[in-house]
C-alpha cells in the first residue's frame, strides 16, 4: 500500500512523502484483475515502476510509524490547475466557525483552472453570519491560498443522503446550473430548462433546452470540462 501523487489525469507522478495526503492505492497478489464491465476500469489503474497498481478512490497519508489514516475520497477531489485541493482544507476551518453548523466544499466548473473551491454552508439555529464574514474568516484560516473558496453560499440546509451524508452531487449541480445561465446570459441565449443525465461513456451530463441562442451557448460551454447537450 502507497500513498501517490498524481496527475490532472490520474497518472503516477510520484510517492508521497511521509503525511502527504496522495491517493491510496493498493499492489499485491490480493488485487483482481479488473470488473467485467470494461467502462468500469475507467481510472482505477496506476502505472508506478513498471507495476500496475489499483487506486482505491481513497485519500490519505502515511505516517511517520508506517500507518495509514484515511482523509477523503479522490472523486471530491477540486483540481485547480495544478493544485488537488482535499475539500476537507477548506470545511474544517469553516467548521470552526461559531455559526457554522456544516460545510461542504465541492469544485466549481471554470474556464482557466479547471475547478474553482466554492464552500456551502448551513448555520446553526438561531446563528447569523454573512457569507461575506464567511469567506473572509475562510481565507484568514485556509492556509493554501489555492484553496481559498471563490464563493461561500449560505443554504438554509445542505442536500443529505438517507444515512445523513452530505450529498455533493446535489451541489455540483446547482453550480454547473448557475454557470450554464450565466454563459447563456452572456450570449444572449434563452434558456427553457436545465436538467442533468448519468450517461455511462460521458458521466454527468447537463442537457440544456433552449429557445434561442443554443449555437452560441453550445460554444461557450466547450470551455468548461463538464459534458453538454444543447436542444431546442
Amino acid at each position: 500500500m502507497r500513498a501517490l501523487i498524481l496527475d490532472g489525469e490520474s497518472n503516477y507522478v510520484r510517492d508521497a512523502e511521509t503525511d502527504e495526503i496522495g491517493v491510496i492505492a493498493i499492489h499485491g497478489p490480493n488485487v483482481f484483475a479488473g470488473y467485467l464491465d470494461p467502462a468500469h476500469n475507467k481510472g482505477i489503474w496506476i502505472e508506478r515502476a513498471g507495476e500496475t497498481w489499483l487506486s482505491t478512490g481513497d485519500l490519505g497519508r502515511r505516517d511517520a510509524d508506517g500507518y495509514f489514516w484515511l482523509t477523503g475520497r479522490k472523486k471530491e477531489l477540486i483540481i485547480r490547475g495544478r493544485h488537488n485541493i482535499d475539500p476537507k482544507l477548506i470545511e474544517e476551518p469553516l467548521h470552526h466557525h461559531p455559526a457554522v453548523a456544516l460545510a461542504a466544499a465541492i469544485g466549481r466548473p471554470d474556464a482557466h483552472s479547471g475547478e474553482v473551491p466554492v464552500a456551502y454552508v448551513q448555520l446553526k439555529s438561531g446563528a447569523a453570519a454573512s457569507p461575506a464574514e464567511l469567506l473572509a474568516f475562510a481565507q484568514k484560516n485556509i492556509p493554501e491560498r489555492a484553496a481559498w473558496p471563490k464563493a461561500v453560499r449560505v443554504v438554509d440546509k445542505l442536500p443529505t443522503t438517507n444515512v445523513g451524508k452530505i450529498f455533493k452531487p446535489d451541489l455540483q449541480r446547482l453550480e454547473i446550473e448557475d454557470l450554464v445561465r450565466a454563459e447563456a446570459a452572456k450570449a444572449g441565449a434563452v434558456v427553457a430548462n436545465i436538467s442533468f443525465r448519468q450517461d455511462q461513456t460521458r458521466g454527468l451530463t447537463t442537457c440544456v433546452q433552449v429557445s434561442r441562442g443554443g449555437e452560441d451557448l453550445r460554444i461557450a460551454l466547450t470551455k468548461y470540462s463538464f459534458a453538454s447537450e444543447i436542444a431546442a
